[in-house]
């Protein structure tokens, strides 16, 4: 989500809304798209660079874009819910399923954009090899970013799961007796702060920067082509009547525009890894993660 790349919530702040685009080229007053009906987007970092080119881009197709900017990561999905967006894109799969399944929602994904490793850190240990047995390891304690850590742990064959973990697996999936290290959840901001006194962290991609972390220094990170990273496919997500709607698929074409992608690389500080899977193949995932929830 991390949600997009952050799973977690921000403090609350009211929505801020910022129009990009002005110009809609060649569409009728009555069409989406048009200056009259722009297309309204939900994101998490309206200011980032990336928006502008995309905006600039869909304007030169004749479709016009209204960007809302939220601070607050609960609130983007009502807001599509409600019809006060058309499109949002600042979640992963399984962010969308747990909002689906607790709302008793069927908004749904027409579009990939990336996945964003999550990292184990740590300043006492070059390698993962390295870090001795009974060590502890920080993890951020939310229910999506929890899980997720875990199975970074897991890959880096420092936590042992239960088989039967599902797709977001607690501490009590914990095998201790056949885990090398131990696992203690603590708030996502302060992962970075336990680095000091203990093995490791998994920190959120929201933290490595402020922290002064560089991403290509993690111990190990989880693998953006494996199935084990498909829930935290960051998508473009529509209501289900809108899933097939030709203005907004042509906009997650447009996402992918290469000066848009570079402008999201160089924002994501390079660690972004882009997805193409198609929307059927999405909501696939989704329905899969929502049935395991």
């Amino acid at each position: 989500m991390t949600l997009p790349r952050r799973a977690a919530a921000v403090l609350p702040a009211a929505a801020l809304t910022l129009t990009l685009a002005a110009c809609g080229g060649g569409a009728d007053a009555a069409e989406r798209g048009s200056d009259d009906d722009p297309v309204r987007i939900g994101v998490v970092g309206a200011s980032q660079p990336e928006w502008q080119i995309f905006t600039d881009l869909a304007a030169e197709e004749g479709i016009t874009v209204e960007i809302v900017d939220f601070s607050d990561y609960t609130q983007p999905n009502p807001a599509l819910t409600d019809g006060d967006l058309d499109l949002n894109q600042f979640q992963h799969i399984l962010y969308l399923a747990q909002y689906n399944e607790a709302d008793g929602q069927d908004l749904t994904p027409i579009g990939a954009t990336a996945v964003y490793p999550l990292g184990l850190y740590s300043e006492k240990y070059d390698s993962v090899e390295d870090i001795p047995d009974g060590e502890e390891i920080a993890i951020p304690n939310d229910v999506t970013n929890q899980g997720r850590a875990l199975r970074v742990l897991e890959a880096a064959g420092l936590v042992t799961l239960a088989e039967d973990a599902g797709v977001v697996p607690d501490t009590t999936d914990v095998d201790t007796d056949a885990s090398t290290v131990t696992v203690t959840p603590v708030e996502a901001n302060q992962t970075v702060v336990a680095l000091d006194s203990i093995a490791g962290s998994i920190v959120n991609n929201d933290f490595v920067d402020d922290a002064g972390l560089d991403p290509a220094d993690a111990l190990f990170a989880d693998d953006a082509a494996s199935d084990v990273a498909e829930p935290y496919i960051n998508v473009w997500v529509a209501r289900a009547e809108d899933a097939e709607d030709e203005t907004l698929t042509k906009l997650v074409e447009i996402y992918h525009d290469q000066q848009v992608l570079d402008a999201v690389q160089e924002s994501a500080g390079g660690t972004a890894s882009f997805a193409d899977q198609d929307a059927a193949e999405l909501q696939e995932i989704l329905a899969e993660v929502q049935a395991d929830l």
